[in-house]
């Protein structure tokens, strides 16, 4: 009964902060983020159905959201031109129908083999249907896209969709439904056993389960709910192009729901914020976003493979048994030691893309606050020093750390070890 409550408050949670969220960032900006955070968190998730929960590496999945995107704009100009009299709410569902046709047509080849095989098949078929979207611009709009406008048919208790309030309303109710029912797949014996092919498909084929049909019913589910991600995205930007069907548009998903956390059901919702924060504000704060993108991901990759909803759930463990505050000092010095890094860093960083991108504009530059001169030497050995220093207190520190976290392991053990023979 305590766990069903938690559940309750949790998902209770989760729909307040969808509810609220948009009355504390009121401005156009903010909204405009959180509208794309709602579609980004479908895709994701749906991403991670494959990813997480089957053991299914896709490069080419953003074909089935980009798809649906594309035939959610033609929708809408034929709601427009009255040809179709469909409520506009509905459209990413007819996205999300088209995304599973497409997932059932081009799942069940993709899906006869598994890992690498599988990888390498989808980014075939991405690479495949990106390339058809420049060829056949009767349909994809060639380099221009297709556009359209969401105020279309009639207006239902005054709600038109024109304001981005009311586009964002549309979009958290479709995200609340969707991870719930993402997350109710899960839990139902189609989702347990496609766990079971990730962990052991030798052992799913002997107790008589298809392996490729197990894998194609969840990829035709992924479908579903990445073609509605991509309609609510042709409703929130009124305009479609080739690159939503994209490689990049791929690995961005791919790439978050790592960063996220792929083990955990809400680690790709941590992504796809992440996701949004990085492509809107990150890309407007620095020309170097995507290299700071990649050293991130690759110190992910290294350090924490789980991803951040891992790291959370690890320390929610510690605090569970009264541990956390043993090792709270060491996070702090961890986290300021990693500022001092990122500082000296991303200085060296900045000073080489103005060497090579502005330098019409002369050496001088502002960065954090401080003029820097990028042909300058006294820069150049200040950001390498304050790299240095950084790096070996973090080190110093470190080491230090993963002392303390293993006797608070070693004592979380014995605590486990002595409840079990108590019981």
């Amino acid at each position: 009964m305590a766990l069903n409550k938690g559940r309750w408050i949790v998902w209770g949670c989760y729909a307040l902060v969808l509810a609220v969220a948009p009355l504390l960032f009121t401005s156009s900006l903010a909204q405009t983020m959180l509208s794309q955070m709602g579609i980004a968190i479908i895709a994701c998730l749906a991403f991670n159905m494959l990813l997480g929960q089957g053991g299914m590496l896709s490069f080419g999945h953003a074909v089935y959201s980009g798809l649906g995107s594309f035939f959610a704009i033609h929708t809408l100009n034929l709601v427009s031109k009255g040809a179709m009299a469909l409520p506009v709410s509905l459209i990413p569902l007819v996205a999300g129908v088209f995304g599973m046709l497409f997932a059932v047509l081009l799942g069940y080849v993709t899906t006869k083999k598994a890992g690498t095989p599988f990888a390498m098949i989808t980014l075939g078929v991405g690479e495949l249907v990106y390339a058809m979207s420049l060829m056949f611009p009767g349909f994809f709009g060639g380099e221009g896209g297709i556009s359209g406008n969401r105020v279309a048919g009639q207006p239902f208790l005054g709600v038109t969709f024109g304001p981005q309030i009311q586009l964002y309303y549309l979009i958290a109710v479709y995200t609340f439904v969707c991870t719930a029912a993402m997350y109710a797949y899960t839990r139902t014996p189609l989702g347990r056993m496609l766990n079971a092919v990730r962990d052991n498909p030798e052992r799913v084929e002997f107790i008589g389960y298809s392996t490729q049909r197990v894998r194609y019913l969840a990829f035709i589910a992924s479908g579903f709910f990445m073609g509605i991600s991509g309609g609510l995205a042709a409703l929130n930007f009124e305009i479609v192009t080739a690159e939503v069907v994209g490689a990049a548009r791929s690995g961005a998903y791919l790439l978050f729901t790592f960063l996220g956390g792929a083990v955990f059901f809400f680690g790709p919702i941590i992504g796809a914020v992440l996701l949004v924060l990085a492509l809107v504000l990150l890309s407007e704060l620095t020309q170097a976003w995507l290299l700071y993108l990649g050293i991130v991901f690759t110190f992910m990759v290294m350090y924490a493979p789980g991803g951040i909803s891992s790291l959370i759930m690890m320390n929610l463990r510690v605090a569970s048994y009264g541990k956390l505050g043993r090792i709270v000092g060491s996070y702090l010095a961890l986290g300021g030691l990693a500022f001092v890094i990122l500082v000296g860093a991303s200085a060296m960083i900045e000073m080489v893309y103005h060497l090579q991108l502005n330098e019409a504009v002369g050496p001088q530059m502002r960065f954090m606050g401080a003029t820097l001169n990028a042909n300058g030497f006294d820069s150049w050995f200040g950001a390498g020093l304050v790299l240095l220093t950084g790096v070996a207190l973090f080190e110093v520190a470190r080491r230090q750390f993963v002392r303390e976290w293993g006797h608070v392991q070693e004592e979380i053990e014995h605590e486990v070890k002595q409840r079990e023979a108590g019981a």
